[in-house]
């Protein structure tokens, strides 16, 4: 038992020694922003300005500006048609300094990889070595990187919130009431139509938690009620929604300006792909749609299933991750749709007649770049959810990334019996025979059919929320702004 937890305590040990002092210099987050293929827009200076609206900077004495000084204080204007052309620059380290919310990209992503990493490992030496009896560290990592984009995605929400003008804080409201309302329905919905094993999960999780109550002597109708569950689950759902509300609003934008930007036929079909992918992540839980028909095809008169039950499950495990691949292959064309903005704004200006301040137009330029780690981490912090939650509902699952026989599927889903008698010929085994029990009974309570339930619930509806803003938004951006 000793060297089996020694070998996961070794992998944690060295990567929390790579997160200390390898990331500081080889950062992945820093990679993906800094490698060349992203270039953003210069704000012009006001020197240039008054260069292209024909007034040039006269140097003064102290006796005129003196003389003069309520007129230098005013600010300078000029013509909105002016003939500006923006500069371009490859995005270097020293430019990520200046944008906001850089440390908690850099550390969401790195840890994310970090994470992954390590769940690689361990899911290679549980292949191999096939210990039993012991924590998966993994599931460590993969709750903490949860926990930091929660975080992350509360800060970026409660920013909107303290935006006086603008709605903000009217849509992030408006989207929670409907998330709640939308995840009551769902809740209700006989699992005939939408198999996340919620209901079975419950009831076992019910059941077996007061067999262990009344093992430790107490007496109980069970830790919660099924409503309470639904209530605690749809308040949650509540809260994921009004968080992923901007980034799938954001997400439909950079899809538009993502598509005008190119003109390859690939690279369009991957972005129409990357952008249904929260659909089809949907669609691989709704039954009479996808897994009735692979199991059971009406394609003749006799009914061949197609795939066992366990290897559709490990087909839509492989899906979800094949499409967080995508969208991640697909964050530059997004992030470079973004920064383009800024030319966009000064071409639309362009087309207005009046006059504009200098500051103002620097600032409308400027405040592009500056906002480019809020729009990434917008935009990677639905995809690290969907990748980790979708991890551990293989792993607490008790799910496979391969094809096996039923017999190998019954026995994987084995627990402890906890009325099973153990040795203990002194005072220190049998204290650690107690304790093996108590373990073994908790793991009968938290099963692996009330972690399915859970976690193919929450993959679900990260999927859905994240479709339904982001097809909100792209009707939004495509009619209503047009209109």
């Amino acid at each position: 038992m000793g060297s089996v937890i020694g070998v996961q305590l070794v992998v944690t040990m060295v990567m929390a020694s790579v997160i200390q002092k390898v990331i500081p210099h080889y950062s992945f987050a820093r990679w993906l922003l800094c490698s060349g293929s992203l270039r953003w827009y210069q704000h012009p200076t006001e020197e240039e300005l008054r260069n292209l609206a024909g007034k040039q900077i006269k140097v003064k004495n102290k006796k005129d500006r003196k003389y003069n000084g309520h007129i230098e204080n005013k600010p300078l204007t000029i013509p909105k048609d002016i003939d500006l052309q923006l500069e371009t620059k490859a995005i270097s380290e020293a430019d990520t300094l200046a944008l906001h919310y850089f440390p908690e990209y850099q550390w969401l992503v790195d840890f994310t990889v970090v994470a992954t990493v390590v769940y690689l490992i361990t899911e290679f030496y549980y292949c191999l070595m096939k210990p039993s009896g012991e924590m998966n560290i993994s599931i460590v990592w993969s709750l903490l990187v949860l926990a930091f984009v929660l975080k992350v995605l509360f800060s970026l929400t409660t920013h909107y919130f303290h935006v006086q003008e603008g709605g903000e804080r009217s849509v992030c409201i408006t989207f929670a009431a409907f998330f709640f309302v939308k995840a009551m329905a769902i809740l209700i919905v006989t699992e005939n139509y939408l198999e996340f094993g919620l209901e079975t999960g419950f009831t076992n999780f019910s059941e077996s938690a007061v067999q262990f109550l009344e093992k430790q002597g107490l007496e109980s109708q069970g830790p919660i009620s099924k409503l309470t569950f639904k209530l605690l689950l749809a308040f949650l759902c509540c809260v994921i929604g009004a968080f992923l509300t901007f980034p799938g609003l954001r997400l439909a934008q950079m899809h538009l300006d993502a598509l005008n930007l190119t003109t390859d036929k690939v690279t369009q079909t991957l972005l129409h792909i990357n952008f249904l992918s929260p659909l089809i992540m949907v669609l691989l839980w709704v039954k009479p749609i996808t897994k009735d028909y692979i199991m059971n095809p009406t394609l003749s008169k006799e009914s061949v299933p197609l795939m066992t039950e366990a290897t559709y499950d490990t087909l839509r495990l492989w899906i979800i991750i094949l499409l967080c691949v995508l969208r991640l292959a697909m964050m530059r064309h997004h992030l470079q749709a973004y920064l383009n903005l800024a030319k966009k704004s000064v071409d639309k200006m362009k087309k207005e007649a009046g006059r504009i301040k200098t500051v103002d137009l620097q600032k409308m330029v400027a405040r592009v770049f500056y906002y480019l780690c809020v729009i990434a981490l917008q935009y990677v912090a639905p995809l690290v959810m969907l990748l980790h939650t979708t991890l551990l509902l293989k792993t607490l699952g008790n799910y496979s990334w391969g094809v096996y026989t039923e017999s190998e599927q019954t026995n994987s889903d084995q627990v402890l019996d906890p009325s099973e008698p153990l040795p203990a010929p002194d005072a220190t085994k049998v204290s650690l025979a107690q304790i093996t029990l108590a373990l073994g009974g908790l793991g009968n309570v938290f099963s692996p059919l009330l972690f399915r339930g859970l976690f193919s619930f929450l993959t679900w509806w990260i999927a859905a929320c994240l479709f339904s803003t982001s097809l909100f938004g792209l009707f939004y951006h495509q009619y209503l702004t047009a209109a």
